[in-house]
């Protein structure tokens, strides 16, 4: 039986699932803003912008929908503007549910945050705990997802947690000289690897499980400076000096990423999906990232 995957937004983790799913035999196609800018070997693109729906035969045989577009911001940029909504389901809402409840379509996917769930104090987070999103970008997050879910039938949400990978990760804002050790006492964040995203969607999409929720992250939640540190010695660089957070003068943007503390469970993927992780800690993240580099170097 022919597998299509059609992919909403083919950034950073979509990729590598698409390159997974290609090499197993599927087909693949997506949007892009503008294709050609975007190359990708082996997958169809189609331009979106959001300012106008698909063509309805764009999805012809598509058997399995993914979607990484983050929800709208009206009338700009700044996290405090108004909800503009999901930019996916403002125009294809119908298409997808019908898709949905005939079973031409047979997976849908979205890919949330575990920003949803707020503020923790660090104490443990799943599934299961209600979500209190106290940020406006993670606020939208959580409606969007709502919106997605509510489609019915198999559709199934990620949050995930930080993401990192080859060129994405401490070891290159070391190398650019960008890395610093911004200390909040007690702050730790999760994180996961993009491979390790690939996994865990790729698992939902040979085993649905219509309106589960899934956090995608690693198995030890940490402190950034630590992160930083490792890959500091992995490089054989200078570890960057200690900068307490009250002198960091950070972004906005930054400092509310420090606004939340929370460890997040990862108990699900492994146990329904039969998930093992590649990359189960960042230490162990970092080390394959380095080594596949001096590898391909030689």
């Amino acid at each position: 039986m022919s597998r299509h995957l059609f992919c909403f937004g083919l950034g950073y983790s979509a990729r590598v699932l698409a390159r997974r799913l290609l090499a197993e035999g599927w087909t693949v196609s997506g949007t892009v803003q503008d294709p050609a800018r975007n190359p990708a070997d082996g997958i169809t693109l189609h331009a979106y912008s959001g300012a106008a729906p698909l063509p309805e035969t764009v999805f012809d045989g598509v058997t399995h929908v993914l979607s990484s577009v983050p929800p709208a911001r009206e009338g700009g940029d700044t996290d405090t503007e108004q909800d503009g909504g999901d930019p996916v389901l403002r125009h294809h809402a119908a298409l997808l549910r019908q898709k949905l409840h005939d079973g031409s379509l047979q997976w849908a996917g979205y890919l949330s945050t575990t920003g949803v769930y707020g503020d923790h104090g660090g104490n443990w987070v799943d599934e299961d705990t209600p979500i209190d999103p106290d940020l406006p970008r993670s606020a939208r997050r959580a409606r969007a997802e709502a919106a997605w879910l509510a489609l019915g039938g198999p559709v199934h949400a990620f949050r995930l947690a930080g993401i990192y990978g080859p060129g994405r990760s401490a070891l290159d804002s070391m190398r650019s000289g960008t890395a610093r050790r911004v200390i909040k006492p007690g702050q730790v964040f999760c994180r996961i690897h993009v491979d390790d995203i690939a996994a865990v969607v790729r698992a939902s999409l040979l085993q649905p499980n219509p309106g589960r929720i899934y956090n995608v992250c690693d198995d030890e939640p940490a402190p950034p400076q630590d992160v930083i540190a490792h890959a500091a010695t992995l490089l054989g660089l200078p570890v960057p000096p200690d900068l307490p957070i009250e002198q960091a003068a950070l972004s906005p943007m930054a400092a509310s990423f420090y606004a939340d503390n929370r460890r997040v469970r990862n108990t699900r993927i492994k146990q329904e999906l039969g998930v093992t992780l590649t990359h189960p800690t960042y230490r162990h993240g970092l080390e394959t990232q380095l080594a596949g580099q001096s590898r391909a170097a030689e």
